[in-house]
């Protein structure tokens, strides 16, 4: 498996695609929104000023998928920040250069845009990815808090 990558942003066909993606184990233990579910969710995204999904491609094929939002600020005299979300390789691309391709792109959009800076968050447990995102530059910065609700 070789071959030219490229990443575009992604379209409503993709999206069964984009699906299978995020059925991996490590990601949401599996579980996955129906395709009419998705569908209904990405018409909504749509309206959102600059929230997009990305997918990338290699021998035609979708072999990653990420989605970027990049958020205007008052703070930061005005400078725009991105949040990096969702990151997924098909497996059996994974080692290829998929997921470095792209965070390159998705840091080149986050730059073209102006932004001050770009987060990506990672679960603990995944040791593989947060060394994956080091190696690209990304620093552990502070603490990351959440609730669920």
């Amino acid at each position: 498996m070789s071959g030219l990558i490229f990443c575009r942003e992604a379209s409503k066909k993709d999206l069964e695609e984009v699906l299978d993606l995020y059925a991996q184990p490590d990601f949401d233990d599996g579980k996955i929104l129906s395709l009419s579910e998705a569908e209904r969710l990405f018409e909504r995204m749509a309206h959102y000023p600059d929230y997009k999904i990305y997918v990338a491609l290699c021998e035609e094929q979708i072999a990653g998928t990420f989605a970027l939002l990049v958020m205007d600020n008052l703070g930061h005299l005005g400078a725009p920040s991105a949040i990096i979300e969702d990151v997924a390789v098909d497996p059996r691309w994974q080692g290829h250069g998929i997921g470095k391709k792209m965070m390159e792109h998705a840091l080149e959009l986050c730059r073209a845009k102006g932004c001050y800076k770009a987060v990506i968050s990672s679960n603990l447990k995944r040791e593989r990815a947060q060394a994956f995102y080091e190696s690209l530059g990304f620093e552990r910065h502070g603490y990351s808090y959440r609730v669920l609700l």
